[in-house]
């Protein structure tokens, strides 16, 4: 497997700071040459991770932190979203594809 230099970027746990995050996925996905279609899903993805890492992994509280990691691994882009939260049982939360959770507004943001 070859492996690329990462790439990261650490900010506080504010949603000014998404405008960060939007600039490291485009950088990345110009750099590698990402297709549109694909670039807007990288974002979402992304960006709905940094979200759920400001509102439910540090709560809102600006003194944490929250780190975008970008690597290369062969063919796959990863990025790794990390918090200072106390983390949670994925398992536990509903599957959003249930018909019943459909019209709910949270509750993607794993799924994605």
């Amino acid at each position: 497997m070859v492996v690329m230099p990462t790439s990261k970027i650490r900010f506080s746990s504010a949603y000014e700071s998404l405008s960060q995050v939007e600039k490291m996925v485009e950088e990345v996905c110009d750099e590698n040459h990402i297709s549109e279609d694909n670039y807007g899903n990288i974002l979402v993805a992304v960006t709905e991770a940094v979200n759920n890492a400001i509102q439910h992994g540090n709560k809102f509280d600006p003194t944490k932190e929250i780190e975008v990691e970008y690597e290369k691994r062969n063919q796959e882009l990863v990025f790794r979203i990390t918090d200072q939260g106390l983390g949670f049982d994925y398992t536990s939360i509903p599957d959003p594809t249930d018909p019943q959770n459909l019209e709910k507004i949270n509750g993607r943001g794993v799924f994605l």
